[in-house]
């Protein structure tokens, strides 16, 4: 009986003990969690909100991927002053969000299964499932989302095979609707950078928009997407010069003014237009930029302090190595935060 009272102090102690082991620290010991903005991990880094990110591809005057180059071989200006680039990597494998805008006007019922076979295999080509995702758009009279965004090309497949030819074209106000959704795409569960992309299939004709080509150009520069352009136009195509056994693959070099402006759309905001010689060469056309969009370098670098005020950068990007051409946006709006598509992995700061 003298051991009761020795035994119920040290169950008491032992209690007291394990209660305070289970009590978690205050507030001012607790490890900090770091801003969303501020967190790295070995799949994703996430840079400061006021950085510029640029996407660039670099090609040889023969439009050949060129995917090796480092860091030190890339300048930066803005506004005519260089910048130091503070992040860098060669962007193999950013999530995708794919606008496909597909000119249903009359004016290209002659080629438009064509097109629609090409946009189809580009789709099962480049849409990886859990990953990527696209979003499919007609335009004609006015724009009109036929399949909102989507990892799935079947169902786009199926949305591509039901459309029809007719009306007028609207095609400025379907970039600009197209770059509006865009930049509210869905993003990644782990809040990763996405590339964000516009690929239109059109004559460059435009008679029924309400907005400026101007707007469409401003649109898709705020929305941080490239604009990929592929002519559907047959006006300069000389059936006689084209035969299945010697196929015709140059160029176009009389361009009429619609096919300046497709070309104006792609050179400003960082992608490519392409006139395809025959309808056989679309599946090509839609090939290459798939394979463009996998081998691509990001950048970015901190803007020089100056007003927030919404007026225009210019931005050039050059490479050291003599004989190559790069592609990359031409500037941005200065906006708080500035918005891009890509931010950059961290190297060598």
């Amino acid at each position: 009986m003298s051991r009761a009272p020795a035994t119920i102090a040290f169950l008491l102690i032992a209690a007291s003990i394990a209660a305070q082991q289970a009590t978690p620290p205050p507030p001012s010991q607790a490890p900090e969690t770091p801003p969303p903005d501020e967190r790295i991990t070995a799949q994703t880094l996430r840079v400061p909100s006021n950085l510029v990110n640029i996407i660039a591809t670099v090609v040889t005057r023969r439009e050949k991927l060129v995917t090796d180059l480092d860091k030190a071989e890339f300048k930066v200006s803005e506004d005519g002053v260089d910048q130091k680039i503070a992040f860098f990597a060669r962007e193999t494998d950013l999530p995708l969000r794919i606008g496909l805008l597909l000119d249903t006007s009359n004016s290209i019922r002659e080629r438009l299964e064509f097109e629609k076979d090409a946009a189809i295999e580009f789709l099962h080509n480049t849409l990886r499932r859990k990953k990527d995702q696209a979003f499919l758009m007609i335009f004609d009279n006015e724009p009109a989302v036929v399949q909102s965004y989507t990892d799935d090309a079947g169902t786009l497949t199926q949305a591509i095979q039901h459309q029809r030819a007719g009306g007028g074209t609207a095609l400025y106000d379907a970039i600009i609707q197209a770059s509006a959704k865009l930049a509210d795409a869905p993003q990644p569960a782990d809040r990763s950078a996405v590339r964000r992309v516009i690929v239109v299939i059109t004559d460059g004709d435009d008679n029924l928009s309400t907005g400026a080509r101007g707007a469409a150009i401003e649109a898709a520069e705020r929305a941080g997407a490239a604009i990929y352009c592929i002519s559907s136009s047959t006006s300069w195509v000389a059936p006689e010069e084209y035969t299945e056994s010697k196929r015709r693959v140059e160029r176009k070099y009389a361009k009429d003014e619609s096919d300046l402006v497709l070309d104006e759309f792609a050179s400003q905001t960082g992608g490519r237009a392409f006139f395809p010689y025959s309808v056989d060469d679309l599946g090509q056309s839609f090939q290459d930029i798939g394979e463009e969009l996998r081998n691509q370098y990001s950048l970015a670098y901190v803007p020089p302090s100056r007003p927030v005020d919404g007026s225009y950068r210019k931005i050039r990007v050059d490479v050291t190595r003599k004989g190559l051409v790069v592609r990359a946006r031409k500037g941005y709006y200065a906006t708080a935060p500035e918005q891009s598509a890509s931010p950059a992995t961290k190297q060598n700061q």
